[in-house]
């Protein structure tokens, strides 16, 4: 059974309309994989997934690389998940200040922890049901990552699950601009109307990049901040299980679907 909360105060009209247009891609940005080109797409949306936390189950790893990230520049501090879950705006720099990094440091912290998720074995574990929730919406929808990481450790992660294919770009932060900005640059890129684009992220900095950017914000439950933090950001839609993004699509649209 879903469970897609909507967060109160907030009331969504649902119209239902069919939207028949060509895919458009700009092949000439970076980050972009050209996957489909000519077809013609019914209901076409562009989804935006934050990576840590909603894609790739990252937080064990964060949180061990922050510790050893922290023993090496000297940072006397026990990381706890606390430092990542209260976040005002997730990233790797505020996490490094949450860790009581100097601000002299941070920078490093951050180069540091990346060059650790870069220089792991083996990828991160894809939270389980996303995979088929990708493979169905990259039948319909143009899907793409933003995100604080890096585009290498989204590629790697990207072909390690055998989901390359379900993605037409990642927007890094090796990538100029914030979050808002990249999600704009995408919509400009794919050509689809604010009401047809959602974010769908684990913290509130998602739910504020979203709102900046003027297109729809899905929270979701299983990241790095709690249910109680996200409803308080007022997304438009909050899901517990990855199933449930295939209903929340529909139901999202503000004015579009």
């Amino acid at each position: 059974m879903f469970a897609v909360m909507f967060p109160p105060i907030r009331q969504i009209t649902i119209v239902i309309k069919i939207i028949i247009q060509p895919k458009r891609i700009d092949e000439t940005t970076p980050g972009c994989i050209a996957r489909r080109t000519c077809n013609i797409i019914p209901l076409m949306s562009l989804i935006l997934f934050d990576f840590d936390g909603v894609l790739a189950d990252t937080l064990a790893d964060m949180l061990r690389f922050a510790q050893e990230v922290c023993n090496e520049l000297g940072v006397k501090h026990t990381v706890v998940q606390t430092d990542l879950s209260q976040l005002e705006e997730m990233s790797f720099a505020a996490f490094g200040r949450a860790c009581g990094t100097p601000e002299d440091l941070v920078q490093e912290f951050v180069r540091r922890c990346m060059g650790k998720f870069a220089e792991k074995k083996s990828p991160p574990e894809l939270f389980h049901g996303m995979g088929a929730v990708l493979r169905k919406l990259a039948k319909w929808h143009n899907l793409a990552v933003v995100t604080g990481n890096t585009s290498r450790n989204v590629h790697a992660f990207l072909e390690e699950h055998g989901l390359a294919n379900c993605m037409d770009a990642v927007y890094g932060v090796d990538m100029p601009g914030s979050k808002a900005e990249k999600i704009l640059k995408a919509k400009d890129q794919f050509g689809v109307e604010a009401g047809r684009v959602f974010m769908v992220g684990d913290s509130c900095s998602d739910i504020r990049a979203a709102r900046q950017a003027g297109v729809n914000a899905i929270a979701v439950s299983w990241g790095h901040q709690s249910m109680g933090m996200l409803v308080r950001a007022l997304p438009d839609l909050v899901v517990r299980f990855p199933e449930e993004l295939l209903l929340a699509v529909r139901l999202t649209g503000r004015g579009s679907l």
